[in-house]
């Protein structure tokens, strides 16, 4: 899963790409500063970005464009909604850690970075990212499972248009001149499990004498 890395200075791109590449993660997508983070994930550019990023680390301390101003940018895509974003900061007071929760980001990692809580956070932003894809995915195919299904009673409660049912016998009449059944018709037309039975009035009109029985 692909990580794209923030931050202005040469050093702590490295440190970070080091650290996550010795763990086994990538790719990796190093940049100096927010624009061209903001530019690789596609905000600002027609069409979808070239790369799927599933996790952003940035810094906030930033020339131009602070961490916290491209986090706010990235929160107002709507595909971009649920992408994690890590904070690499120096500054961890409870204002700061606020600021950075109201921004958008998800987590932070207080500066200088400490490699195996860097890792452990990373790789549970990048589980619960899978968790949100996958689940994404279901509802998709769910959506689509539902469209079908819904086109399909369509097509049976349409395809016929008018039905000829005889007022007395209540056979359907179907296929140019044949009658059937309404039983039979509903199997082969709906698909459906027809079970028979007789109704009340039916069966007291039939065997009134039942109706004395206790």
């Amino acid at each position: 899963m692909s990580i794209l890395i923030i931050d202005d200075f040469q050093e702590e791109r490295d440190l970070l790409q080091t650290i996550l590449q010795s763990a086994g993660f990538g790719p990796l997508l190093p940049v100096g500063s927010a624009r061209e983070g903001l530019q690789l994930l596609g905000i600002g550019q027609r069409g979808k970005p070239a790369t799927a990023i599933d996790l952003v680390l940035m810094d906030i301390e930033m020339p131009e464009m602070t961490g916290l101003e491209a986090c706010q940018q990235i929160r107002l895509e709507e595909q971009l909604q649920a992408l994690p974003i890590i904070i690499t900061t120096a500054h961890t007071t409870a204002e700061d850690i606020q600021s950075a929760y109201t921004a958008g980001a998800t987590d932070y990692i207080r500066k200088p970075v400490i490699p195996a809580e860097l890792l452990a956070r990373v790789a549970t932003a990048l589980s619960l990212k899978q968790e949100i894809d996958a689940r994404k995915l279901r509802e998709q195919e769910l959506l689509e499972r539902t469209k079908e299904l819904d086109r399909a009673f369509e097509h049976i409660t349409t395809r016929h248009g008018t039905i000829h049912i005889c007022a007395k016998c209540k056979r359907v009449k179907s296929d140019g001149s044949y009658w059937q059944r309404i039983e039979d018709y509903l199997r082969r037309q709906a698909r459906s499990t027809v079970k028979e039975a007789v109704c009340e009035t039916c069966l007291h009109q039939a065997y009134p004498h039942l109706k004395q029985m206790p």
